[in-house]
């Protein structure tokens, strides 16, 4: 338990609800920091609370760094792939193709999925790839920012990916602490196994599809696309999105728009940042194995170990943040060779857009920083252990992954990070499950509720990472995508709710539980959506009809060939 018992929830909670009630999220996670150096230290805590904020900076070996310069290249990608005109020839191309809202937010969806391998890529490509299409189509810059944030973490958390190899460390060290070698399964099989409990992230990644299919939306969401299509403001009139490309940038060079200035810089982020992720991860892998007398072959381990679990051992052993870096700094290079060789810009054009770039990322480079710092408040202070302390032999084991499900998600939601909360809350649930049960039945279980809830708290948090990167890459204000977006995450919540006390109480399983959570999600889809249409006066979709992609006229697009 905390020393600090309930006050090491105060600096969070205040960061949180200042930055919902003001709409100014710096200011808001500064105030936090700056509550906790006060707790902390018993004094003025200036010192402390900038202490907290260059440690932010700096800490996991230079990780938070990496992160930071991949974010600041990428939006000087971005910048270029503007100034190129890639966005126009992309947006044209769409308009000619992508016939209403639903094939935009459905492409968008896809895309998403596609991108498994890291949720920070994955914000960054999709949010940068469909903005502009999406604002053709009239789609509020909230509804483009739900379904890139709603697909990133949920589907890096059960494809082959960082976020994987994280979780699998954490069941591996929790069972080497419980000293239960050779009657423990594998951190490997656990893992796979607690994939169907993993429920959040699995309805969540099916809510987007259902959201967007049927074109349905209630809450603020609804507010948000009505004024869009009605309006054609993508955004509220007096948002602050994090990045604004049109108002930094200026016009770009539109004369020539050729789909390649846009997808080649895409394509080499994409290649050299899995590349090299998987090149640093092979040559950690095969010094472990050498270590270790095991074999250094893929093909020879593979028949030891099975393929996928020695796939998922060299993606795991991978620097994913220098290939993220290596990538963003690969895409910019080939932005700026294509200006030149095109004779769209010279070099000096090309530098000047690249620090153009740089000041997009000012304010959500701010905001990452003092999320972190955030975090590592909450860490001094023992936020987590005080929230998951309370997960005690009282519980019925019946309500257990409900109770594993709200704690993860209560210490996401405060400290705006999936990954602290799963470092925390992991070991502890495992350790409790073991004392509680002898047995090992339960940890696909709780393990699945424990990525559950972290994953709901970082969707519902203005203090999280991915959501000030999804705002930031889709141009939306941070505020409104975390207040749209909770009607959805807190729809998806009571379902997984739903499903976990299905299993505890009736045994189903989750080829039972599952299908029964996606229906109940399309009930509750239509239901909320003509109740809340019904209760403003407006029509339950977003609009009666589809935009028609020629009404708002084409320019001809030079494809290269």
């Amino acid at each position: 338990m905390s020393e600090f018992g309930a006050l090491s929830l105060l600096p969070p909670l205040l960061a949180i609800v200042l930055a919902v009630v003001t709409r100014r999220p710096m200011l808001s996670l500064f105030l936090g920091v700056w509550s906790g150096a006060i707790i902390y230290t018993e004094s003025l805590g200036i010192g402390q609370t900038f202490d907290w904020i260059v440690g932010a900076i700096i800490a996991d070996e230079g990780f938070h760094v990496q992160i930071l310069l991949f974010t600041i290249l990428l939006g000087s990608g971005v910048a270029l792939i503007w100034r190129l005109g890639g966005a126009t020839a992309v947006r044209n191309w769409a308009t000619e193709r992508l016939e209403s809202q639903r094939t935009v937010g459905l492409t968008t969806w896809v895309l998403g999925l596609l991108m498994f391998f890291d949720d920070y890529a994955n914000t960054a490509i999709v949010g940068s790839t469909m903005r502009e299409i999406s604002d053709q189509f009239r789609i509020s810059r909230e509804k483009l920012s739900y379904i890139v944030d709603s697909t990133a973490a949920p589907v890096a958390t059960i494809g082959l990916s960082s976020w994987v190899a994280f979780q699998l460390s954490l069941i591996a060290g929790a069972y080497e602490d419980l000293g239960v070698d050779g009657e423990a399964p594998t951190a490997f099989e656990t893992f796979v196994w607690s994939i169907p409990y993993n429920t959040y992230a699995l309805l969540a990644i099916a809510m987007v599809g259902i959201i967007v299919y049927t074109r349905r939306d209630f809450g603020e969401m609804l507010d948000a696309e009505h004024r869009s299509w009605k309006h054609g403001l993508v955004s509220r009139e007096d948002a602050t999105p994090l990045q604004e490309v049109e108002k930094d940038l200026g016009k770009p060079i539109d004369d020539r728009p050729m789909l390649r200035t846009f997808f080649a810089p895409v394509v080499v982020l994409v290649a050299v940042t899995l590349a090299g992720a998987f090149w640093t991860g092979y040559e950690a892998w095969t010094g472990e194995q050498a270590e270790e007398g095991a074999p250094t072959t893929i093909g020879a381990a593979a028949d030891e170990a099975g393929l996928l679990q020695v796939l998922v051992d060299i993606v795991g052993a991978g620097d994913f943040a220098g290939a993220l870096v290596w990538g963003s700094f690969a895409m910019v290079a080939a932005a700026i060779a294509i200006g030149v060789v095109y004779d769209l810009f010279d070099l000096g054009d090309g530098v000047d857009t690249v620090l153009d770039g740089f000041r997009l990322m000012v304010t959500a480079v701010t905001i990452l920083v003092l999320a972190w710092s955030i975090s590592d408040v909450a860490d001094a202070l023992g936020t987590g252990d005080f929230v998951a302390g309370y997960v005690g032999e009282a519980i019925p084991l019946e309500l257990l992954p409900v109770v594993v499900l709200f704690v993860a998600a209560f210490v996401a939601f405060t400290m705006g990070s999936s990954w602290a909360t799963m470092g925390i809350v992991t070991p502890i649930t495992i350790q409790v499950v073991y004392e509680l049960t002898g047995s090992f039945d339960l940890m696909p279980v709780v393990v699945g509720a424990v990525f559950s809830g972290a994953i709901f708290g970082d969707h519902t948090s203005p203090i999280s990472d991915t959501s000030v990167l999804s705002s930031t890459f889709t141009g939306a204000d941070l505020i409104d995508h975390v207040r749209t977006q909770l009607y959805y995450a807190a729809t998806v919540m009571v379902v997984v709710v739903l499903c976990y006390l299905l299993y505890g109480y009736l045994g189903l399983s989750p080829a039972i539980f599952l299908p029964i959570g996606f229906v109940v999600l399309v009930g509750l889809v239509y239901g909320l959506s003509e109740l809340d249409a019904k209760r403003k006066g407006v029509d339950p979709k977003a609009s009666s009809v589809d935009i028609d992609a020629g009404a708002h006229g084409t320019e001809s697009v030079d494809d290269g060939e």
